[in-house]
């Protein structure tokens, strides 16, 4: 089985671009009530993954800031903790399983390293769910 089987397509996906700013990204991340979002470069590469917990802890040892402040910060200067593992298009199933056993989701990258979309831990669990119960049934 190919890894495009589970994806998301880019254009289905929250994503923020690198020259977003602190306040873009937050303002973004509460509108769609995520944790966790893709970042991306202006021509579409997959740069990292920047988490509630990254801004917060910058905020923290960085700044005391106002929304209005936020601003003034770029994404690219918040310190993320890690980034979520990107795969590509030809990794197999395996290398997938194996990720996102520690990850929410995986981004995935063409042949040019171009963000295409992700494969989310939900979809993976769902489909081998599926597989058992209907082993059960045989």
């Amino acid at each position: 089985m190919n890894v495009l089987f589970f994806l998301t397509p880019k254009k289905e996906v929250s994503c923020l671009r690198e020259d977003y700013t602190l306040r873009q990204a937050l303002e973004k991340m509460q509108a769609h009530g995520y944790t966790a979002v893709p970042i991306l470069s202006k021509d579409g590469k997959y740069i990292g993954t920047v988490t509630e917990g990254d801004i917060l802890w910058y905020v923290k040892d960085d700044y005391n800031l106002d929304i209005k402040s936020a601003s003034d910060v770029k994404l690219t200067d918040i310190k993320r903790r890690r980034d979520n593992k990107a795969i590509s298009v030809n990794n197999m199933m395996d290398d997938l399983v194996d990720i996102i056993k520690v990850q929410n989701f995986v981004p995935v990258i063409d042949d040019k390293e171009s963000f295409i979309g992700i494969v989310t831990r939900k979809d993976v669990i769902e489909y081998y769910y599926e597989e058992y119960k209907n082993s059960e049934q045989r």
